[in-house]
C-alpha cells in the first residue's frame, strides 16, 4: 500500500527541518557560538526555531502515516499536510526577528496544534 500523501508532506516538512538546522549552524559561525547558545537571544531563537519543529513535525507525520495506512480520507490528509507546512513557515516567519509574542508565531502554532489535534480525532475515528 503507498502511502504518498504522507511522503509528500514529511518529505516538504524535513526540508524544512534541513534548512532550520543549516540556519542553527549558520548562526554559530556568525555569532561565534560553539555549544548552545552563548546568552545570545538571537541564537537562542534560531536554535528553538529548529527545535520547535523537531518537537512537533515527527508526531504530525506519525499521525498522518498512521491514517493513510489505515484508508483514511485523502482529502482530510492534504488538507492537515497543507495546514501542518503553513503552520510551520508562520511560525518560523514570526519568530525569525523577534523573541516577542507576534501574530505570525501565534498563528502558526495554533496551526500546528490543529493540524495535530485534528490527525488525531481522524485516527480516533477510525478506530471506534
Amino acid at each position: 500500500m503507498p502511502i504518498a500523501i504522507t511522503a509528500l508532506y514529511a518529505g516538504i516538512l524535513a526540508l524544512i527541518i534541513v534548512a532550520l538546522g543549516i540556519n542553527v549552524t549558520i548562526h554559530r559561525v556568525k555569532l561565534g557560538v560553539p555549544l548552545g547558545d552563548g546568552g545570545n537571544l538571537q541564537m537562542l531563537r534560531m536554535i528553538r526555531l529548529h527545535g520547535n519543529a523537531c518537537e512537533y513535525v515527527p508526531l504530525a507525520v506519525f499521525m498522518m502515516l498512521i491514517y493513510e495506512i489505515n484508508g483514511g480520507w485523502h482529502m482530510a490528509l492534504h488538507i492537515a499536510g497543507v495546514t501542518l507546512v503553513v503552520g510551520r513557515i508562520a511560525q518560523t516567519w514570526g519568530m525569525w526577528a523577534t523573541e516577542a509574542p507576534n501574530l505570525g508565531r501565534q498563528f502558526g502554532q495554533s496551526l500546528t496544534w490543529l493540524s495535530i489535534a485534528a490527525l488525531a480525532v481522524l485516527n480516533l475515528a477510525k478506530v471506534i
